[in-house]
């Protein structure tokens, strides 16, 4: 993404979402950038005709609680799509490996098990800044990015 602002993206597949619901599940930990990646990924949903009543926020204390929330929204048949925000930060041992395999098979799981778009919105960074440029920095917001995938994939369903 370093070649690439998240932000930018092809109108091409946007339909109208003006009936459709989502759930943003948001880890706490990381919190100023989670946050930023909330903010990113509620905009562009709005932006896109959702309603303000069909966005729901579940927060979990850290990115590896993510697919369970994910899950647990899923089953609920009003929800449309599910977006995951988190950020886990590389760290000087080996439980940044662990942490991001498990939220990706995780969250890859929710998919296929509900059969909705459930995304992918975690930064899987080297430090601090790199987890800032990606949300809402120089490389834009990885929070509009989850919200137009789970905009198009929808549109493909």
């Amino acid at each position: 993404s370093s070649q690439k602002n998240l932000s930018s993206y092809s109108e091409k597949n946007i339909v109208d979402m003006s009936k459709k619901a989502f759930a943003i599940v948001v880890s706490e930990w990381n919190e100023s950038v989670t946050e930023a990646l909330y903010q990113g990924a509620y905009d562009t949903l709005r932006q896109h005709g959702v309603s303000k009543e069909n966005i729901v926020r579940k927060d979990v204390p850290g990115s590896f609680e993510l697919p369970l929330a994910a899950q647990w929204a899923a089953e609920n048949d009003a929800v449309d799509a599910v977006i995951c925000l988190g950020c886990v930060i590389q760290g000087e041992t080996r439980h940044f490996d662990f942490i991001c395999d498990a939220v990706a098979h995780g969250i890859k799981d929710v998919n296929l098990k509900y059969n909705k778009p459930v995304i992918f919105g975690v930064l899987t960074t080297d430090n601090q800044q790199q987890a800032l440029d990606r949300a809402g920095g120089k490389h834009g917001n990885k929070g509009d990015e989850a919200a137009i995938t789970a905009i198009k994939m929808l549109a493909i369903k």
